[in-house]
């Protein structure tokens, strides 16, 4: 009877135990350290750049807030463009694409690198002078990704998609 008691307890203790789990989530602190990502922007549509940068601003913002207080000097970020959103930082298109572009130049001020493939800009029949002043046009967009890789970047390609539902819809 003892060892049936031990086990009601213990089936008890896990049964509680799972309730609490369900309705109480904890904030955990991952130690970043050394942050550096490059990422890959290639979108089928130039206005989703918009949402991608909010890609962007999800990785720097958490890390200048506290535990981490990181100044964006101490992040390496490279954002590498190479799909139809390239027409956004062309300079003659910049009234259409205005926002996008005030936002990757205050990205860009804060030390974001944004670059622009060569192969793809002159597919769009661009070149290098064609590109606002804080772009710089590398030869591949491929190779960069690439090359930043095999420094340590992590790579973070956003997916960016149509939302077909409101959060209200959702709940």
């Amino acid at each position: 009877m003892a060892a049936c008691a031990k086990q009601l307890v213990i089936a008890l203790g896990l049964l509680l135990s799972m309730q609490a789990g369900i309705a109480a989530g904890r904030m955990v602190h991952t130690p970043y350290e050394d942050p550096k990502a490059v990422f890959d922007f290639y979108f089928d549509d130039p206005r989703k750049i918009n949402s991608a940068l909010f890609w962007l601003r999800s990785y720097i913002n958490p890390l200048t807030e506290s535990p981490y207080d990181l100044a964006p000097e101490m992040m390496d970020i490279v954002v590498v463009i190479h799909g139809t959103e390239l027409v956004t930082v062309v300079e003659k298109n910049y009234s259409q694409y205005k926002e996008a572009v005030d936002r990757m130049r205050y990205y860009a001020q804060l030390g974001v690198k944004f670059r622009v493939c060569a192969l793809a800009a002159s597919d769009f029949g661009y070149h290098v002078n064609d590109f606002q002043d804080f772009i710089e046009v590398v030869p591949s967009a491929i190779t960069e990704l690439g090359y930043w890789q095999q420094q340590g970047y992590g790579l973070i390609t956003p997916q960016v998609l149509e939302k077909r539902f409101s959060i209200e819809e959702l709940h």
